[in-house]
């Protein structure tokens, strides 16, 4: 019994949040969702296999050999892409694919966090410990309140999470799948 037949299988006493993060957990899955996205329409799985396997290998498309193309190629086509058309999320008809209404919605279950970053739920968190360290400060008579009123002091905590938002705003944006060349 297959990979996906036993996620078939055992996904019938999981949620339907479980399956989806199954479906994401594979990067093959998720970088062909990032490529029909993209694409905006119904795309040839020789396409779609050239550009998985080169995200996949760091290469150009023009740089794949024969037997890169393959590989990728009869993995999508076998178990991948079955595996999300069980999963309403895509039309695959051996030869062309494309998204369903589903797959719009996937973005909701990915925080994409590059590696040389921290994730935003901690870092809001430490804004929110410096902020209650700043309004320790003013109400222990510690933060000077002479040259920088009270207000102020929560004037600038409350920009920096403005800041901060603004950024994470613009950032989701560019790490949703399909937005960019390369997935996230």
């Amino acid at each position: 019994m297959g990979n996906a037949d036993c996620m078939a299988i055992k996904g019938d006493h999981r949620s339907e949040r479980g399956k989806i993060f199954d479906l994401l957990s594979n990067h093959r899955r998720r970088y062909a969702i990032h490529y029909c996205k993209r694409e905006d329409g119904p795309v040839t799985l020789g396409d779609l296999a050239e550009h998985v396997a080169a995200w996949e290998l760091d290469k150009e498309v023009q740089e794949l050999t024969s037997a890169e193309r393959k590989r990728v190629y009869t993995s999508l086509q076998q178990t991948h892409l079955p595996t999300l058309e069980r999963a309403d999320m895509i039309e695959f008809d051996n030869r062309t694919v494309e998204l369903t209404e589903n797959a719009k919605d996937l973005e909701v279950y990915l925080d994409v966090v590059p590696a040389d970053s921290i994730p935003w739920g901690s870092y809001y968190l430490g804004l929110t410990a410096l902020g209650f360290v700043v309004l320790a400060g003013v109400w222990l008579e510690v933060v000077p309140t002479d040259t920088v009123p009270a207000l102020g002091w929560a004037a600038l905590v409350l920009g920096l999470v403005g800041v901060s938002a603004i950024v994470h705003v613009v950032s989701s944006r560019r790490m949703r799948l399909g937005e960019v060349e390369r997935p996230p």
